[in-house]
């Protein structure tokens, strides 16, 4: 047993931001991460990954972004590189090997909570939790009716094409995963099918800038203009927070993702998955429907604010012409994967939170923290890049800094 004034659980670039930002207030603290080395769920990613968004986003206070291609798309191995080094440019006391199985309140003087962790216990005045928003893959109930004959992944345990069995691949989920690894199997010489969701997609470059630039300026500056990130609040359920992030790859220089012309490319494309009975899947007839919300997702969910903020702002800015595939792929209801020579499932099905080693009344029934600011109805126990914390930014590298200084803020 041991007492600290205030712990971080993780070690990703969530928690180094805050231990920076502890360290600079004096406050004693600890990082604990069940890794074996820092750099968090970068470190899960398949072996070509790359960025989403461009390398001058990943510059964090006390650490900018020093390569020569600030436009580009990192990879992996130069992401987990970036947070490594950032933990020892900040001196973070970080605690590696160290998995923390419980959390509860207490009452011992100063200390306000107890955590279990598998190198003993620990009390503490603060708790904040820095899970990082890729905990626990997540397949659904319906992956449990296909045959064992067809393999079964999850993206979080895909690595490279020829990992996979011999043979074609039906690929589950077009969110960003999906359709970057629908690119990199089809280039691999792998023949696709992606069962699409409701995903959309927008731009790469938006009005003279990568799209991320206006996301990170509303982000950041969009209350002065009276424009913001779309927030919980704006959202239809509180479901729509595990929605798919917009269509869109650091590949290969960075590029728009359509899945019209990935579908005109040789990719096939079918609806909703909605069955799966040894070797046969069914699919929803909801394809046509769903291209068309992709094709309209940009502009009736982010163009009109981003325009406002333009508009407001003054920020100079080219018009914008949107990219056009007329290509109506046709409808599929049924496919043998025996008979279409499948060999793999891939599902790019998402996460969950793993959050139920807290054992106070803080998440919902989703297994998410309610929150307000990051801040819990527990004084002391605060969460930071969790998903939709403050709005549409808050689990990426666009609002973490400023969620992360508002934690701080309230010290």
């Amino acid at each position: 047993m041991r007492a600290v004034e205030t712990v971080v659980v993780g070690a990703g670039h969530a928690g180094l931001v805050m231990s920076r930002l502890l360290s600079e207030a004096g406050r004693e603290h600890v990082v604990l991460d069940r890794r074996s080395t820092p750099g968090g769920g970068w470190q899960d990613r398949w072996d070509a990954f790359q960025l989403v968004t461009p390398n001058w986003m990943v510059g964090v206070p006390g650490l900018d972004y020093e390569g020569a291609d600030p436009d580009g798309f990192m990879d992996r191995d130069e992401l987990i590189a970036h947070f490594r080094r950032y933990a020892g440019v900040i001196d973070a006391p970080v605690e590696l090997d160290t998995d923390v199985t419980r959390l509860t309140s207490i009452d011992a003087g100063v200390a306000r909570f107890r955590m279990t962790t598998s190198r003993g216990s620990i009390d503490a005045r603060n708790v904040i939790v820095a899970p990082g928003p890729f905990q626990t893959p997540h397949i659904p109930p319906i992956g449990g009716g296909f045959a064992p004959s067809i393999d079964q992944v999850h993206s979080d345990h895909y690595r490279r094409p020829d990992d996979l069995a011999p043979g074609k691949v039906l690929l589950i989920g077009s969110g960003q995963t999906g359709v970057q690894l629908a690119e990199e199997l089809r280039d691999a010489g792998r023949e696709v099918i992606l069962a699409v969701g409701r995903c959309g997609r927008g731009p790469r470059r938006y009005r003279g800038r990568d799209v991320f630039w206006w996301l990170r300026e509303i982000a950041i500056r969009g209350h002065e203009f009276g424009v913001g990130l779309i927030s919980v609040a704006d959202l239809p359920s509180p479901a729509a927070r595990f929605m798919c992030n917009i269509q869109l790859s650091g590949h290969g220089g960075g590029h728009d993702v359509n899945l019209r012309r990935m579908a005109s490319q040789g990719i096939r494309l079918t609806g909703r998955l909605l069955s799966a009975d040894g070797t046969k899947a069914g699919f929803a007839t909801d394809l046509t429907d769903t291209l068309r919300f992709s094709d309209t997702f940009f502009g009736a969910r982010f163009q009109p604010w981003m325009d406002a903020f333009i508009e407001r702002s003054g920020e100079p800015a080219p018009a914008y012409e949107p990219d056009v595939v007329d290509y109506a792929p046709p409808e599929v209801v049924e496919l043998d994967l025996a008979a279409e020579g499948v060999s793999t499932v891939l599902w790019t099905s998402g996460y969950r939170m793993a959050l139920d080693w807290i054992e106070l009344p803080v998440l919902d029934e989703f297994g998410l923290p309610r929150q307000e600011l990051g801040q819990s109805a527990f004084d002391g126990l605060s969460f930071i890049g969790t998903p939709w914390q403050v709005d549409l930014g808050s689990a990426n590298l666009i609002g973490l800094v400023r969620d992360a200084e508002a934690i701080a803020a309230r010290w």
